[in-house]
């Protein structure tokens, strides 16, 4: 394997961690509004998240920063391309940051309901437009021979993406909730449990009808890309075995299969690309791949000894911190946000 083909895997490793984490403080976020029916109760709700969302974000800044360095022309292309919406997700999580820090420095409800909407919007905007971002990036944008994005904002919003973007919102609400579930006792428990219900089906037949929209609107299967083989049906698989986990009422292994579809449908879109980091529309010949996008072999091989030793460093930490905040969230804990 060439440092090209290691730091694209790498990259993919960065953001199948990013979505399976921070997947469930979105969906929290998402259903703050609707399941606390009291300043107590969305506290608690919010307490379930709260030691982990910032840790969660570090994986998304983690895999910004090595694009920037590994692949500087798949940065900037994709970047300016979708500036405005990146522009329109990073406001949406700023918000949500400020909403997690400044909800309870006041007692005023006004207050506290404004930054529980807030934490709402922060969440189910970037929910919504990683879903979008991800589908223009299997259907090809326009992209000319300079590698220059030349559509309009506009362009990235059709069917195929949209039904993308539905997907992960319906994916991150179940999971989120699935994670409340295991973290809270009730009335938010069994508020989460009916939302599970509700919610579950339909994203697993939008993740069914994401799978097929992708073999029939976009080359991803049939382009340069690897073969993804049975790992978009073990995605899909995975998000049945939850609902059939839910029945029984296992949740920790519901919100394993959770976990297991977001990383396999992410999976699935990195194998289908490569090598191809984004690709063209107007002209395949004009798509960037790993090497005509890539940073020197010299730049690559720092990168490579830094990531070895600092990756594992943080592997530990975010695992000492789940650990430690691992126990329920109830009445008598002691509430932080």
């Amino acid at each position: 394997m060439d440092l090209n083909t290691l730091w694209f895997v790498l990259i993919a490793v960065l953001f199948i961690g990013f979505f399976v984490l921070e997947g469930f403080d979105f969906g929290v976020g998402i259903l703050l509004p609707f399941l606390g029916h009291d300043d107590g109760e969305r506290r608690r709700i919010i307490n379930t998240v709260g030691p982990f969302w910032d840790g969660n974000e570090v994986w998304i800044l983690t895999a910004g920063g090595a694009m920037f360095a590994a692949f500087p022309h798949w940065y900037a292309t994709l970047f300016s391309g979708f500036y405005l919406a990146l522009l329109l997700m990073l406001v949406a999580m700023i918000v949500r940051g400020v909403a997690f820090e400044f909800r309870s420095k006041d007692k005023h409800p006004t207050w506290r309901l404004t930054w529980d909407w807030m934490l709402f919007v922060g969440s189910a905007v970037p929910a919504l437009l990683w879903g979008v971002a991800l589908g223009n990036l299997l259907m090809g944008v326009p992209i000319d021979a300079d590698k220059h994005y030349v559509g309009g904002f506009f362009d990235l919003l059709g069917p195929y993406t949209l039904v993308c973007g539905l997907t992960s919102l319906a994916v991150f609400t179940t999971h989120g909730a699935i994670f409340l579930h295991l973290k809270s006792t009730d009335p938010i428990k069994a508020r989460a449990m009916r939302v599970i219900r509700t919610v579950g089906p339909g994203a697993t037949v939008l993740v069914g009808f994401f799978v097929v929209a992708t073999y029939l609107w976009t080359d991803a299967f049939a382009g340069l890309g690897v073969n993804p083989g049975l790992v978009p049906v073990f995605a899909i698989g995975a998000m049945l075995a939850a609902g059939a986990f839910v029945h029984r009422e296992r949740m920790g292994w519901a919100f394993g299969m959770t976990c297991a579809a977001m990383a396999l449908a992410v999976l699935t879109i990195f194998l289908s690309l490569y090598p191809r980091v984004m690709v063209s529309s107007l002209d395949p010949e004009w798509s960037l791949t790993i090497y005509n996008a890539s940073s020197t072999p010299y730049t690559l091989g720092v990168m490579s000894v830094v990531a070895l030793v600092f990756v594992p460093i943080v592997l530990l930490y975010q695992g000492w911190t789940y650990w430690v905040f691992r126990h329920r969230v109830t009445a008598e804990t002691k509430l932080e946000y």
